[in-house]
């Protein structure tokens, strides 16, 4: 079973390490970090996070307690005032973590946070094109396509297409969660 634990310098190490290259990290953390991903980065980011009542950020590590591992990674932005959150830097750790639902737990998992403990209203991400088994782990989780945003991100020479997705209260509600 997964559960999303609060992220803590304790768990640096094992995101680093699972950052990835250049074009890896840009794909699954946006422009916020950059390559390669360093402790001071992470100081940053996890700076005034994770207060639950008053952080516009949680960010969490995803653990597998049948295995007692640390599996992924992602955060939750809150804009408290618009019942509003996003999902963001949704990072699955390893090939042999792939294929077993992970994905698809950890978004839940997410959605059930942002919709049942801090009663969101709608909460949206973005995702590359190319991005074929994110795209279908999001749907499977009740996201629909809003829009393209053509070449939102540029990698070297290349410009990437990001798909916005949102999910709201009702259709989370129509999927069966509570």
């Amino acid at each position: 079973m997964l559960s999303l634990q609060y992220f803590t310098p304790d768990d640096f190490d094992s995101l680093i390490r699972w950052s990835g290259d250049e074009a890896f990290l840009l794909q699954w953390s946006g422009p916020q970090f950059k390559y390669p991903l360093s402790v001071d980065q992470l100081e940053s980011y996890l700076q005034g996070a994770n207060d639950r009542d008053s952080s516009e950020r949680l960010i969490y590590k995803v653990f597998d307690e049948s295995i007692n591992e640390t599996v992924g990674h992602l955060c939750l932005s809150l804009d408290r005032d618009n019942r509003s959150g996003r999902i963001g830097k949704v990072l699955l750790f390893g090939a042999n973590h792939q294929g077993k639902g992970y994905g698809t737990q950890m978004i839940r998992e997410a959605l059930r946070i942002g919709f049942d403990e801090h009663h969101l209203h709608r909460i949206s991400l973005g995702v590359f094109d190319f991005n074929h088994s994110a795209i279908r782990c999001y749907e499977k989780s009740g996201f629909v396509q809003e829009g393209l945003i053509r070449d939102a991100r540029r990698y070297k020479d290349v410009f990437w297409n990001l798909i916005e997705m949102s999910i709201l209260e009702k259709e989370w509600k129509s999927l069966g969660h509570r």
